[in-house]
């Protein structure tokens, strides 16, 4: 029987283990392709298979599993972290890795100007970072935003002045076959950023060398529309849509400033679904038997004392995304996250991972609720910011964790286990998955 196409997203701050699912859910067979569908290369999802560990950033993760991937024109492309992820994948076995990736022509393309920009900004704020990975992601955004809207120098847009003028559209993928349109581009992105840059010690290269990758990128992947994409692969298998961080980071629906410039809700993959006359995606949750935060930003349930029970061997501290974080499981945040995706294209199981660790901790780990969150308008940054606000305020009391924690947080969202984990590899995963006879 034929597997129903599935989209994967994580349901707290990131690092919920949608990579694992991903590849799980992959190593099944019948699945045609992962369709990443927001985000960038600032993901990092970790996928262990037996002794090989990668860190997948663009790619899809279902590669170690031989599944191809589809950069959708909700995706930030950037060639040279594509490039430099495809050396890791050779390296574990992965033969002809951009043999395997399409991209959409309509997908925006991240620059080193972009990267350099996001960093000089994110440095200006000194103590007031809105949390950022550094790689350029919202900068690439916030730019397409100015350049549609036509910003002139100083003008105000999202909260951010521009440094310039604006005089080209946005680098998309499809700029990179045509040399002329994208020196044009180039040159006019370098101008714009230029007065921005000389405040800080972030440098770009010249023109000439971008270009050289970027029309060097354009020849190396496969390029096709998504409609067209997702019908040819919906013919030979299911799809699994990969979402980036969590929703409690969407540009939409998360805790202002602290935020992405995506919309990771199931939003994006079920229009992509909708638009190519192919059935609705069944939404996988996914989330950590405990809370977890990369960076800035409210996090009620935090206590510094877990992290020396609670072992993170594939997060660090990073120059902008700041330091790892861990608190007690809050039923709370899941809550709202949960209403999050019903009120945007639906939230079917809920996939629960690093058990293990949360018994091995030998039960420090609790759990909290406190004052449920209002869903309230979409794009609205004053509410937003209100949200933020009582987070900021929000006193939980820590309780013991009474039974299983998957059924418990099965049973608080209302939605039944699609997978459990109780180890960081496949194996562990499959296994776990059977015996539930889901």
């Amino acid at each position: 029987m034929r597997q129903p196409h599935r989209i994967v997203v994580g349901l707290g701050f990131g690092d919920e283990a949608k990579g694992a699912t991903v590849d799980h859910l992959c190593a099944g067979g019948g699945v045609a392709a992962v369709v990443r569908f927001s985000g960038g290369a600032q993901a990092a999802h970790n996928v262990v298979v037996g002794g090989a560990h990668h860190t997948f950033r663009q790619f899809g993760s279902g590669t170690l599993a031989g599944v191809a991937s589809y950069l959708s024109r909700h995706v930030l492309v950037s060639p040279e972290a594509l490039a430099a992820e495809a050396v890791e994948l050779e390296a574990l076995g992965v033969r002809d890795p951009l043999g395997l990736v399409t991209v959409s022509p309509d997908a925006l393309v991240v620059t080193p100007v972009h990267r350099a920009a996001n960093r000089t900004r994110e440095d200006l704020r000194g103590g007031a970072r809105h949390g950022s990975c550094g790689l350029g992601i919202g900068e690439t955004r916030w730019y397409d935003l100015a350049a549609s809207a036509g910003l002139r120098e100083g003008e105000v847009l999202e909260e951010i002045a521009a440094p310039s003028s604006v005089t080209a559209s946005a680098i998309r993928v499809r700029d990179c076959l045509d040399p002329a349109v994208l020196r044009e581009k180039l040159v006019a992105l370098a101008d714009f950023y230029e007065p921005l840059l000389a405040l800080g010690v972030h440098e770009a290269p010249s023109v000439r060398q971008m270009a050289v990758t970027l029309l060097e990128f354009g020849r190396a992947v496969a390029i096709s529309p998504d409609s067209l994409f997702l019908r040819s692969a919906a013919e030979r298998g299911s799809l699994v849509f990969e979402g980036s961080q969590g929703v409690l980071l969407d540009e939409c629906r998360g805790f202002h400033p602290h935020t992405t410039w995506s919309t990771v809700t199931p939003a994006p993959a079920q229009a992509l679904l909708a638009s190519a006359g192919l059935e609705r995606g069944e939404v996988w949750g996914t989330t950590r038997a405990y809370a977890t935060r990369h960076g800035a930003g409210p996090f009620p349930t935090e206590d510094a004392s877990l992290a020396g029970v609670l072992p993170e061997p594939h997060n660090a501290y990073g120059d902008y995304q700041g330091d790892w974080r861990v608190g007690h499981l809050d039923l709370t945040l899941l809550d709202y996250a949960a209403r999050v995706c019903r009120s945007s294209g639906g939230l079917d199981r809920v996939a629960v991972s690093h058990l293990d660790v949360v018994e091995a901790a030998g039960g420090a780990v609790g759990v909290a609720r406190y004052s449920s969150l209002p869903l309230g308008p979409v794009e609205d940054l004053g509410h937003q910011r209100a949200l933020t606000a009582q987070l900021l305020g929000s006193r939980p009391v820590i309780e013991a964790i009474e039974g299983d924690v998957a059924s418990v947080i099965s049973g608080a969202l209302g939605v039944p286990l699609g997978s459990v984990s109780y180890g960081a590899s496949r194996a562990d995963r499959t296994r776990i998955e059977a015996r539930l006879a889901v």
